[in-house]
């Protein structure tokens, strides 16, 4: 079973990646889910997501949960039943967990060029300090998207925009880490973002 990375973000948090090389019936086979789940996943069009869903319940099992431990509120956030924090994330090949004592996002995304014609969707201050000339343009787009994506479903709030609600800081690649904002009604909310990148993908998470 290819559980790809595991990182200890902090005494309280750990992230779990899987690269997702099995097909459909190999993941499917061992797990017990839930009615729900079940037909949830069977009414999936596309084998890629299939194996994405199974994938994370895979996940859960290195946290040590079952289907039976998830449960999803009316805004589709995770939850688990004992009471920790929980954000999936899953992109073609790979899927992540993340699982905390405090509230958590996480978001994994394949690097690709045409981010960049959607860059004025979910960017605004954060061209002050790219450099579109630059070689590192397209991973730091992916970084940025990420980071806000993370925040989005920590929040989990209908009505949050990427471009007017989200700041993400000036970061070097190299550093993997910076600090995003949330600026929302009034409110400051400031968190801390780490993001790490591997086989063209780029993962990001934050914590408050």
């Amino acid at each position: 079973m290819p559980l790809y990375k595991s990182i200890s973000v902090n005494s309280q948090t750990t992230v779990k990646i899987w690269k997702i090389e099995e097909s459909y019936d190999a993941l499917l086979s061992p797990l017990e889910l839930r009615p729900e789940s079940l037909t949830r996943v069977l009414g999936m069009k596309s084998e890629l997501h299939q194996r994405g869903f199974l994938s994370v319940r895979h996940l859960l099992s290195e946290f040590g949960y079952t289907d039976q431990d998830l449960f999803y509120d009316e805004n589709g956030k995770p939850h688990l039943k004992d009471g920790k924090h929980i954000s999936i994330t899953h992109s073609f090949t790979f899927s992540g967990v993340i699982v905390s004592d405090n509230e958590v996002g996480i978001d994994i995304e394949k690097q690709r060029e045409k981010i960049s014609i959607i860059a004025h969707k979910f960017v605004d201050y954060e061209f002050e300090y790219l450099n579109k000339n630059s070689d590192a343009y397209i991973r730091k787009l992916t970084v940025i998207w990420g980071v806000k994506e993370s925040l989005y479903k920590l929040f989990a709030t209908p009505g949050m925009l990427f471009k007017e609600h989200f700041l993400v800081i000036p970061f070097m690649l190299k550093d993997e880490n910076t600090v995003a904002w949330i600026d929302y009604e009034g409110k400051k909310y400031r968190y801390n973002t780490a993001f790490l990148e591997f086989e063209g993908f780029t993962c990001a998470y934050v914590i408050p």
